[in-house]
């Protein structure tokens, strides 16, 4: 079943796609047309601490107003960022909005479109949307002399080998009957966690669902102590019908997580329990767990 997600994702998503619409002209841009330099506006939160602080107008989308189209649209791209798809989105999609102040014009390469997109449109796909055909990565430059280049291989390659979460249904949230029944979904999924979810009010620029706090590992399996905080972030925010289920605006509740890793290295989450700060039920089980045998 296709993951739901709310009015606000949805309008952010569709404004998104609008402004990857008005690409088409803009790789058929004119790099001959007259520019000017201009710095990069507070407002712009998107594409600052990039690097550079100085942009050129008018950018690879043809926009040649701050106030009435950079700063605005730049926005559009935010939802899809947050999610952390790929390291350098940002820097591919600042290279297009914002592209740095040089002598020459400075483009994506086609190595690093095809590295963002092979990242990020599983995520658009979880939405509902394919990669758009505006950014079809054969459109930018296959030499790498004067162009901007993906990390290097060994930095892929890292990437690539951490889990990543997939798009998937939500799972029902339950509610522990007993402790008997928690050691059970315990043993059966390769990890377990216990996990704080918050929602904040909209609106707001950081994300609406986050994850606070330390992580807590009840069963580690195959993740990474130091990934598993951000890849939990990023399934809340791939998954928001899921993020929905696990908290209510303005609020902060507790859970225990347990899933698998898949195959291809996704990380899907299978069971979910609601965890009370006095679930003496959940507690048993816990401590029950680092002398269980299953």
């Amino acid at each position: 079943a296709q993951p739901e997600h709310s009015a606000g994702q949805t309008a952010a998503m569709l404004l998104f796609l609008t402004t990857l619409g008005l690409l088409g002209a803009a790789l058929g841009f004119d790099l001959s047309q007259p520019t000017r330099c201009v710095a990069i506006p507070l407002e712009m939160g998107v594409c600052q601490d990039v690097g550079y602080s100085e942009m050129r107008l008018p950018n690879f989308l043809g926009h040649s107003s701050l106030e009435r189209e950079v700063v605005p649209r730049s926005e559009d791209w935010r939802p899809l960022l947050q999610t952390g798809c790929h390291p350098q989105a940002r820097a591919f999609l600042c290279a297009l909005i914002a592209p740095v102040c040089l002598d020459t014009f400075i483009q994506p390469c086609r190595s690093l479109c095809v590295a963002v997109r092979d990242s990020c449109a599983p995520v658009l796909a979880c939405q509902g949307h394919s990669w758009p055909e505006q950014l079809d990565c054969d459109r930018f430059p296959a030499h790498e002399d004067m162009c901007l280049t993906p990390v290097s291989k060994h930095a892929q390659h890292f990437y690539k080998a951490l889990p990543r979460p997939q798009c998937q249904g939500c799972p029902e949230v339950e509610e522990p009957f007993s402790s008997k029944m928690v050691l059970g979904a315990l043993c059966q999924h390769d990890f377990a966690v216990k996990v704080k979810v918050s929602r904040r009010r909209l609106p707001s620029e950081d994300p609406e669902f986050a994850v606070e706090g330390r992580v807590e590992f009840i069963s580690q399996g195959p993740l990474l102590p130091y990934d598993t905080h951000s890849l939990l972030q990023q399934w809340l925010l791939i998954n928001p019908r899921c993020a929905h289920a696990l908290a209510r605006p303005g609020r902060t509740q507790l859970h225990l997580l347990a899933g698998d890793v898949q195959p291809d290295g996704t990380v899907a989450v299978t069971r979910i329990f609601l965890w009370h700060k006095r679930d003496m039920q959940l507690t048993s089980a816990v401590r029950k767990w680092k002398h269980h045998k299953c």
